[in-house]
This record gives C-alpha cells, sequence and structure tokens, in this order.
C-alpha cells in the first residue's frame, strides 16, 4: 500500500509571533539633556514656593541675613501667631462661597453661550462673537473706576454681589465651549429636533455629558482665579465679614513694616488648599484643554 503524504503546499505556513519588547518609560527614553532641562524647570518653579516655607520657619532676624539662609530653623510658632492674627475661618468661609457662586456663574453663562455661538444660527453672531474675543484685549485696571461708580450706584459696595455678579461671565468660558460645540456632529443635533427635544433637554441630556473635561476645566480655571483674587475685593469691600482670603494677608503690611515670617506663614497655609485642589483634578484640567483644539470625535 502506498502511504498517505500530507500535501504540504495547501497548508498554511507556521506564522511566527513576534516576541514583544517591553516597552521603557517614557521618562527612560529622554536624552540626558532633556533631563537636566525639566529638573532646570522645576527648580525654577518650586523654588518660590520653597522659599516661602523656608522663611515662615525662620526667625525674624533671619529673613534679610545675608548670605541667605535656605534651611528652615523649625520656628512653627509662627504659624500660631499667623493664625492669631486675622479672622482665618470666616475669610476661608468667604472665599468658598464667592468661589464657588462664581463657578457655578461663569459655567452655566459659558454652556449657554459657548453652545449658541458653536451649533445656532442667528444674525450678527460673528460681530457678537468678535465682541467678546475683543473683549479679552481690555485690561482690567482701566475699568476699576468705572465699575466702581456702577457698584456704588447700585449700592453693592462691601458685599458679596460686588465679588460675584461681575465675573458672572468668562470670556475664556465661552471661547472654550465654542470652540467644543464647533466639532459637534450636526447629524446628532438634527436628529434630537426631530425627535422633539428642545434646545434645553439637548444640552442637558447630550451637551453636558460631553463637553465635561471642558466644563471641569472652565470650573478649575474660575475657581482657582476666584480664590487668588485681590486687587478687586481690596478695592470693592472694607470688612472682614465679607473679604475673601487675599484681602486678609494685607494684615501683615502695616506702617511699621512687613511682618515677612508671619505673612509667609499665612501665604503656605491659604494656599495648599488650591495647591491639592489642582493636583487632585489636573487629569480633567489636561482633557478639558486638549477638547478646545480636539473637540468630539469618532
Amino acid at each position: 500500500m502506498l502511504e498517505h503524504k500530507p500535501n504540504t503546499e495547501d497548508q498554511p505556513a507556521p506564522v511566527s509571533i513576534p516576541s514583544r519588547k517591553p516597552k521603557r518609560k517614557l521618562w527612560r527614553r529622554l536624552p540626558w539633556w532633556q533631563w537636566l532641562l525639566g529638573l532646570f524647570l522645576v527648580v525654577i518653579f518650586l523654588f518660590p514656593f520653597y522659599w516661602v516655607i523656608v522663611t515662615s520657619l525662620n526667625g525674624a532676624n533671619q529673613v534679610l541675613q545675608f548670605p541667605p539662609v535656605f534651611l528652615p530653623h523649625g520656628q512653627w510658632q509662627n504659624y500660631i501667631r499667623a493664625w492669631s492674627e486675622a479672622p482665618w475661618l470666616r475669610y476661608f468661609l468667604n472665599t468658598l462661597f464667592i468661589a464657588s457662586a462664581t463657578t457655578l456663574l461663569v459655567v452655566m453663562t459659558s454652556l449657554l453661550a459657548g453652545f449658541a455661538f458653536g451649533t445656532m444660527r442667528f444674525w450678527g453672531k460673528s460681530a457678537l462673537f468678535a465682541g467678546f474675543i475683543a473683549m479679552m484685549m481690555i485690561p482690567q485696571t482701566v475699568l476699576l473706576i468705572p465699575d466702581y461708580i456702577v457698584l456704588r450706584d447700585l449700592h453693592w459696595l462691601n458685599t458679596y454681589w460686588a465679588q460675584i455678579v461681575p465675573w458672572g461671565a468668562s470670556v475664556f468660558g465661552i471661547f472654550l465651549l465654542r470652540q467644543y460645540f464647533l466639532s459637534f456632529p450636526r447629524e446628532m443635533i438634527e436628529a434630537a429636533r426631530l425627535d422633539g427635544a428642545s434646545e434645553i433637554r439637548f444640552i442637558w441630556a447630550i451637551a453636558i455629558p460631553m463637553a465635561k473635561p471642558a466644563l471641569i476645566t472652565i470650573a478649575l480655571y474660575v475657581f482657582l482665579g476666584s480664590w487668588n483674587s485681590f486687587l478687586w475685593p481690596y478695592i470693592m469691600t472694607q470688612s472682614p465679614s465679607v473679604q475673601p482670603i487675599e484681602v486678609g494677608l494685607a494684615t501683615f503690611l502695616g506702617t511699621n513694616g512687613t511682618d515677612w515670617t508671619g505673612l509667609s506663614a499665612a501665604v503656605v497655609f491659604t494656599t495648599l488648599p488650591v495647591m491639592l485642589l489642582f493636583l487632585v483634578a489636573q487629569r480633567q484640567f489636561l482633557a478639558g484643554a486638549y477638547s478646545a483644539t480636539g473637540g468630539v470625535k469618532g
């Protein structure tokens, strides 16, 4: 009997699976000069805050000493003294309320205006949007006197209203959400209209979930800006009952000189909350920044 030999020509050739080499992490693939450049930038950006911490833990006679003292000496009583110099709990509550209310207003106005400029068609839209963008080029200090007169006539001086309502809209927020909604698929909007969904229903059910990264970016941007605001509340308010944290820091600036150790200690415990907030939400902040250029994909 003839032995049957399998036809090897009809059989597929064995596929060799390439061995996967483990990818090295990005920081391991960087050349040495990028390492040095990154380290230099880190030192440049972190040194001011480190110097504030060192000053807050040193004695008053070491602040202006030359050569400077680069290591802290553990003067923790500076923090106790700084906390007792002003009603910081009241300042914190004021700042939290003002920043939260301002952020909520800006998110609402930016969402509605950005959706209108990005998806709707109406007469004068381009001219109106150009006017919004032109407002970004006006220095805020130029408007301080007219704004002060308006708030005085409204009897809003030394109130929460003066610190919230004038900042309830953001040109940056409107621009960011307009760029996001410009890339919205028109088919999605038309389909929602055919199904009988109103504009408000579409914004609430579809636009807000899809624009979440951009909204988080705007919220963080406005919240941090309101938390660090100094000039506006310093001019428009006089009572600690409505003043924010940054105005409270002016307590350490007196006619007899500046209490640098107390001021530095106060700067540390008033800056830490916003630093922690940014570190926690930095991923959403970067994702929202990219959404302005990428918009909706797929």
